[in-house]
């Protein structure tokens, strides 16, 4: 399968064990499809219809996915219990950092990452130094799926507003808390966020000094019992 085969329609077809590594599918018609153990790393698919592909052999209960690359993830995910774990392990502890740090405010920066370090947090840093592209919010998104909460610095923020509009509506499971310096203004749209039980009351501060004194008590308690709220044990 490697190659092209763009626009063809393999309705039904057992792709079971393909290699698609980097082939073009574009506008092509992948519907009712066996992919178990398929390759599908940087495959082309614009355009392509993808649903009901089935990811498990014929002696085990049917499991469909709508997308390829999908389709790997949560193969891995049932063959291999590492994975899983890992995943929870990283879910468990990860908490990610967005904000647009300019070198003279890098203090605030350095001093969020060190203190959640200190109580065995993996923060994850997100500098909006450039543009947002697509693949930035991309990497956004995908990061923030994998994190316990998020700390957003809405100082200065220019790409934030378009991040947290893709990432709060859709992930009510993780808690939000913003941040902005005193003397700063929240950007007009963030009001819109307000609705949304899981993003939490605006903090000001006034130096990295203060937050970092505030932040076991205003900040990681408050998010860790928020967790617990949306995230009930079973």
């Amino acid at each position: 399968m490697e190659g092209t085969t763009s626009r063809a329609d393999l309705t039904g077809a057992c792709l079971n064990l393909s290699n698609l590594v980097s082939a073009s599918l574009k506008d092509a018609t992948l519907v009712g499809c066996r992919v178990y153990g398929i390759s599908a790393w940087h495959v082309y698919l614009k355009g392509t219809r993808q649903s009901e592909l089935v990811i498990t052999t014929g002696r085990q209960p049917t499991v469909t996915v709508d997308n390829l690359e999908v389709a790997q993830l949560i193969h891995l995910l049932l063959e291999n219990s590492n994975i899983r774990n890992i995943i929870e392990s990283v879910s468990s502890k990860m908490v990610l950092i967005l904000g647009r740090f300019a070198p003279e405010r890098k203090l605030v920066l350095d001093a969020i990452r060190d203190s959640l370090r200190k109580r065995n947090y993996s923060p994850v840093i997100f500098d909006f130094h450039q543009p947002t592209t697509r693949d930035i919010s991309e990497t956004v998104v995908a990061l923030a799926h994998l994190s316990k909460f998020i700390i957003a610095d809405l100082t200065d923020a220019r790409s934030i507003p378009q991040e947290l509009s893709m990432i709060v509506p859709n992930l009510p499971s993780v808690p939000v808390q913003p941040l902005l310096e005193q003397g700063a203004s929240e950007y007009g749209m963030f009001e819109h966020f307000r609705r949304y039980p899981w993003v939490s009351a605006v903090i000001r501060y006034s130096d990295a000094d203060d937050l970092i004194r505030r932040l076991r008590k205003d900040i990681v308690f408050p998010m860790e019992s928020r967790v617990k709220e949306l995230r009930p044990k079973t």
